[in-house]
Formats: structure tokens, sequence, C-alpha cells
């Protein structure tokens, strides 16, 4: 299968969760619209976040689209162009941060499968996945300047911390679009599929990593985003603490109320 199944039931404005094995599937569904973002998806994001982190058998996000031209838009200007500056920031700039943070910090890799445009917002939700594979007609860009704005959820940050500061100065103060060969020559996507799509590529690449240790991968993630500044290292602190005996002891003694006993180390 080339393309994402149909959707089916959805459960949330214009985005579907759904579970394949291992490998939960999240794709955007707002087709007549390009999958432009509005809170409403956003905080659909937010809930499937929320979801995933909790189900512990899942092993790697995949993001799509149900749209065969388009990933994502970016933000619906419908939905945020006549808010007022405060409700600007306090709205779409501080929720969209939130949310795409969450999406950065799942426990699990994410993969972004990319057919079609991924611009402004679409691209800073690409770029908050640990991976980004590419179909051979995509499409990337941060237009922000060529209306007036900034990237407002961490494309500056995150674009830089990809393909280095001089090529994201590059494609932010120009506004240009970047084709599929240019993105993967730069380091924007990882893979580029040129004999299948981006999901059907995209989906194999979640299988092999599925396939090997979760508890090894997520520590691996969490290591890498540590050094690149994206996640503290007291989490992986916290994390070991809890798999120690000390640690276990120490829920232990809380649960039987009595005081723990710890070993020398």
């Amino acid at each position: 299968m080339s393309t994402p199944p149909p959707l089916t039931t959805i459960a949330r404005p214009w985005l579907e969760m759904r579970a394949e094995g291992p490998i939960a599937s999240l794709v955007l569904g707002r087709p007549d619209k390009l999958n432009a973002l509005t809170l409403e998806t956003l905080e659909a994001l937010d809930q499937s976040c929320a979801a995933i982190e909790q189900q512990r058998e899942l092993r790697v996000v995949v993001l799509s689209s149900s749209h065969a031209k388009a990933f994502c838009a970016g933000a619906d200007i419908a939905d945020w162009g006549a808010l007022p500056p405060v409700d600007m920031w306090r709205r779409w700039t501080r929720i969209g941060h939130r949310i795409f943070d969450r999406l950065a910090q799942l426990p699990q890799p994410t993969i972004a499968a990319i057919d079609g445009l991924a611009l402004g917002g679409g691209l800073e939700l690409a770029l908050a996945c640990d991976l980004r594979v590419a179909g051979a007609s995509s499409r990337f860009g941060l237009p922000e300047t060529k209306i007036g704005a900034v990237p407002g959820w961490g494309g500056t940050a995150r674009l830089q911390a990809v393909i280095g500061i001089p090529q994201a100065k590059r494609l932010i103060f120009s506004g240009t679009q970047i084709d599929a060969h240019e993105a993967l020559r730069i380091g924007l996507v990882q893979e580029l599929a040129l004999s299948e799509s981006a999901w059907a590529r995209a989906m194999s690449l979640a299988a092999e990593i599925a396939g090997n240790a979760p508890f090894a991968v997520r520590l691996t993630k969490q290591l890498l985003d540590t050094q690149a500044g994206g996640m503290p290292v007291e989490t992986i602190a916290a994390g070991l603490a809890a798999l120690l005996e000390d640690g276990q002891e120490g829920v232990r003694a809380f649960r039987e109320k009595r005081k723990p006993v710890f070993q020398d180390a």
C-alpha cells in the first residue's frame, strides 16, 4: 500500500490516531484546507500525544497526511489572522509551542512522512519529529517573512539545529521554497522516497526501528536530545534511579510504611 488507509472514524478534529501493532499513526485529515492547522487540530495533537505517552506497547510514531499533495500548509490564517497581538501570543504562540514540544519529547521515536507541501507551521510540525522522510513531490519553506511574520512554533531553533544557522537564515530570510532533493542535500530530511510514497517508506523505517530493543531506543533518543539541548539530563538520571535496587526499595518502603534499607554503592 503506497498511501495511508482512508480515514474511517475521526475521533478528533482533523486528526486520526490509529495503532498498527507497535506503530502509532497520526494522520492529518483536513484535505480541503491542505491540512492547515487550527487550535482544534493542535488540541487534538496534544490529546493524541498524551495517549501515546501512556501506551508502552507503542514503539514508533509516524505523522502523515491523508492528502497526497500536502503534508501541512501551515497555520490557518483564518483562525489567527484577526487575533489581537495579546491573544496571538497567549493562544497561538504559547499553545503551539507547548504542543510541538510535547510531540518532540515523546519517548518514542517520531517520523514525519511528507508528501506535498510542508510550509510554515507545517514545516515546524515536521521539525518537531525526530526524522523526516520526503516524497519526490514534497516542497518545504518558512514563508512567514513574506507576510510580515516570523516562525512562531519553534521553527527558528529547530531548523538551525537540523541544518545549521547559515542555511536556516537562507530559508527564513528569503521565505523561498525548496524541493525534496535540496531538502535532502542540506539535511532537512533524512530519506527521499522516489519509488514509493513517503508514508510507505516511513512505515518501513518505523517497522525497522520497532524491531529493536525499545528501552535502548528510547534511552538513546533521550541521550541524543540531551546533547542537543532539547531534554535535561536529569530525566535520564531519574529514570535510571527508578530502575536501581535502591529506587525499588524506596518505593517498597513507602508502600509498606517503613524506613528503607539501602545497599552500599
